[in-house]
């Protein structure tokens, strides 16, 4: 798994670095095929923006948070990120399993 993190407006700190691959891990955990995660941070007024791209075998996800404080943001980030990847990976093993059951429903009526 590829990691691109970038700040506009906003010195990315070792502090933030190793939080942000620690939250990335956690997506890791859920769904092993992410193949690059491109972490764009971005300070305006009083507002932190964190957007996130995950490039996946077969699909994209895009994912953005924000809030008043960066840590938040993160975390809000992570969540939504989570919850998407867990989706994403229901969804492509139902096909699989969807088209097993059915090929075994059809080697059953033949015999």
């Amino acid at each position: 798994m590829n990691l691109t993190i970038t700040g506009h407006h906003l010195e990315i700190t070792p502090a933030i670095r190793s939080y942000i691959v620690s939250k990335m891990d956690r997506v890791k955990r859920h769904f092993d095929h992410v193949i690059d995660i491109n972490v764009i941070m971005t300070v305006e007024k009083l507002k932190h923006i964190v957007e996130a791209n995950v490039h996946l075998r077969g699909k994209d996800i895009f994912v953005q948070a924000e809030d008043a404080d960066m840590y938040a943001a993160i975390d809000g980030l992570t969540d939504k990120l989570d919850r998407q990847v867990v989706k994403h990976k229901e969804k492509h093993g139902n096909v699989h399993q969807a088209q097993g059951a059915v090929k075994h429903q059809a080697a059953d009526t033949s015999e």
